[in-house]
């Protein structure tokens, strides 16, 4: 777990991915004509509106972690499935978005993968790995297809219609399958989300900041 120095890094930095990512998803939905968000007053950049406090705590201590999610109807898109696939989609995409743009300003000022890994940095950046590490984390952690995250509603626009739907049903037990991932891979020292997501975190990192 981190300490408090670094906490007092992370929570910004946190509380500033996880509600880009739900602000996108409002707004994907919002343009494929869900207002559903907009009137639950979720369109907004204020971080309080997105907080999901136990998302938060697994972020601290797992590495992994969520933000309230954004309410959605899709009864009122065009395309029930393609639909739901780009608005699930648009919050992965928001934080390699927002990752890339970091990388960018680090290395105009220097910051890159080796100089981090040698120590050769300044606290800015830090803050800038900081910022690329945790949008490609939780991009790529939401794109694991596990209901309810992100990756399991862009897998359902590929199904056929009767195995979409057997799919969803695994929405209202998804996040505790989800938790219970992360306890056992706590407890017995398994970190089985970790395997997943590390290959394409780290060669990704490298690719950003080279």
């Amino acid at each position: 777990m981190p300490n408090i120095p670094q906490l007092l890094i992370l929570a910004p930095i946190l509380l500033m991915s996880l509600t880009v990512h739900e602000l996108s998803h409002g707004l994907a939905a919002y343009w494929l004509g869900d207002d559903t968000a907009r009137r639950a007053g979720r369109l907004t950049l204020n971080p309080l509106r997105h907080l999901d406090i136990m998302g938060l705590l697994a972020f601290i201590i797992f590495k992994f972690g969520w933000a309230k999610p954004v309410p959605v109807n899709p009864y009122n898109f065009k395309n029930f499935k393609r639909d739901m696939a780009i608005t699930a989609a648009a919050g992965p995409l928001s934080n390699f978005l927002l990752a890339t743009l970091a990388s960018l300003v680090g290395r105009a000022f220097g910051v890159t993968y080796m100089n981090l890994a040698m120590g050769n940095t300044s606290l800015f950046g830090v803050i800038i790995y900081l910022v690329v590490l945790y949008n490609l984390a939780l991009g790529i952690f939401n794109l694991i297809p596990i209901p309810p995250l992100d990756g399991s509603k862009i897998l359902g626009a590929f199904l056929p219609d009767a195995e979409y739907f057997r799919f969803m049903r695994w929405q209202r037990h998804g996040m505790f399958i989800l938790i219970g991932i992360l306890l056992l891979g706590r407890l017995f020292n398994m970190p089985i989300i970790a395997a997943i997501i590390m290959p394409p975190l780290n060669f990704m990192l490298r690719l950003l900041l080279a």
